[in-house]
């Protein structure tokens, strides 16, 4: 379940920095790298701060596949 949201989040950012770097300046697009740093950091060390935070909120760490 926390694996959903950490994609949803990411997505999203992505996505909103993306309009902001079309729209808005062109520099938005360095939130998006940072976002993709931080998918690369987490997929090497097994380390997230936003699970973090989503657990101390609540967020039930359910195990379910993708099919599901």
């Amino acid at each position: 379940m926390i694996s959903r949201y950490i994609r949803g989040v990411a997505g999203a950012i992505i996505l909103i920095s993306l309009l902001l770097a079309v729209y808005i300046n062109i520099s938005w697009l360095w939130l998006t790298g940072f976002v993709g740093f931080n998918l690369l950091q987490s997929s090497i060390t097994k380390w997230c701060l936003l699970e973090k935070i989503l657990k101390r909120i609540g967020v039930k760490d359910k195990k379910e596949s993708c099919s599901s």
